[in-house]
């Protein structure tokens, strides 16, 4: 078997599968550039990160200024301007009753720090609870917490003696959203510590996408059975959901809420989670083992902070939400023909977030279609990465209906791979 001549380990990459990398020169709006000169739209905003374009000139004269005035410093018992703005900012933009910003530098790690606040705030208080209820295909990274609230598969088969365990309630299908309703009730009598939810799509689970009003029951029940309510807004903040986060089109104000991708524009890695007076106040002590014992060495750091506020000015001006309901459009649009084609399934939008399922007998992530469907799109210079059979499309939100235009074009010849 050939070997890649690379040293780089790749992430999610079966190298036996796929030995060559495509290297990447530069970027630009919504284009990368490769270094062969092909110019690659960009499909999935690079993993869901990218929200108004690659190099954004704002967000890049943030990052080049910052660099020359503080890099780095500990932010125990330190502090500085662009973390001191970003949190100002975040709790302007975010619903009221989250009071409290704790800096992280990825989304799997704001999901740690969720999980690890709940779990304090019990402690804290003098009560033993430690479960946590989590939903059916729900995946919130891939750090052995992240990993114990996801699905058990094939992303963590082979780390299960690390994991901790859950109670999982169903995903809610359509028609079948009470008895997910009745399951966390459930499992709320047995007073767990917190409930984790994607709010109205699991993004790596599949892209399944549920009602508004089922997020909103759901956190209800919580609010009634007295369970922290956490809202894992990593892939569905910053208007990917057609709304700035998706908690709002639910009317509902989670109690610890974790954000990142976006968060910079999709610049640098930088993340937050988010939480009630009543969790911080439980930490707070003159008794130093209550302390929230959690920290990296890079947490709040200046540069990825300017970044982040550089993007928060962004989303301060109107115009930036209107080009999120002018996608969200757009993709609907696109759609409209593969609703009536028999060779997709389950034709579905949330906000930005296009997805559909091509209708083959070997489905899921490890669908045989899935190598042939990447390998595929690369040829047609589109960066599309689909879940299995499950084909996506969530672009920058630069893109323009010629860029949609050829995406589906080649989704629509996708169809006669198999």
């Amino acid at each position: 078997m050939r070997r890649k001549t690379s040293p780089i380990w790749h992430p999610f990459t079966q190298h036996a599968l796929q030995p060559d990398m495509v290297k990447i020169e530069r970027g630009e709006g919504a284009y990368l550039y490769a270094a062969d000169g092909r110019r690659i739209i960009d499909a999935i905003a690079s993993w869901w990160v990218v929200t108004h374009g690659h190099c954004h000139p704002a967000i890049v004269r943030a990052i080049q200024k910052q660099a020359e005035r503080l890099n780095q410093i500990i932010f125990a018992g330190h502090t500085h301007e662009p973390a001191e703005r970003v949190a100002s900012a975040l709790l302007k933009l975010t619903p009221p009753g989250l009071d409290y910003v704790f800096f992280s530098d990825s989304g799997s790690t704001s999901v740690e720090v969720a999980l690890k606040m709940a779990l304090g705030y019990w402690r804290n208080i003098g009560e033993s609870r430690s479960r946590i209820v989590v939903m059916q295909h729900s995946y919130h990274g891939d750090t052995i917490g992240a990993m114990s609230v996801g699905a058990r598969g094939v992303f963590n088969a082979a780390y299960g003696p690390l994991l901790f365990d859950v109670a999982t309630v169903p995903f809610p299908s359509g028609g079948q959203e009470q008895t997910t309703l009745d399951a966390l009730e459930v499992a709320c009598r047995d007073k767990p510590a917190a409930f984790i939810v994607e709010p109205l799509i699991l993004g790596a689970g599949g892209m399944l996408m549920y009602q508004p009003w089922v997020l909103k029951e759901m956190k209800r029940i919580c609010e009634q059975a007295g369970v922290w309510f956490i809202a894992d807004e990593v892939m569905t903040g910053w208007g990917r959901t057609g709304t700035l986060f998706a908690c709002e089109q639910a009317d509902v104000v989670p109690d610890i809420a974790c954000y990142s991708k976006g968060l910079t524009g999709g610049a640098l890695p930088l993340a937050v989670t988010l939480c009630r007076n009543e969790i911080f106040d439980a930490h707070f002590s003159h008794d130093r083992s209550r302390t929230f014992f959690h920290s990296s060495s890079y947490t709040a750091n200046p540069i990825a902070c300017a970044a982040a506020k550089a993007n928060l000015d962004l989303w301060s001006d109107p115009a930036t939400l209107g080009r999120v309901a002018s996608v969200a459009a757009m993709q609907e649009k696109a759609l409209a023909p593969f609703r009536s084609d028999e060779r997709f399934k389950d034709v579905r939008r949330v906000g930005t977030i296009a997805a559909l399922d091509l209708d083959v007998r070997d489905s899921g992530y490890l669908a045989g279609i899935g190598p042939k469907l990447l390998a595929f799109f690369g040829s047609r210079n589109l960066l599309v990465r689909p879940l299995g059979n499950t084909i996506y499309v969530m672009p920058p939100y630069c893109v323009t209906q010629a860029d949609l235009d050829e995406i589906y074009a080649a989704i629509e010849d996708a169809a006669n791979l198999h």
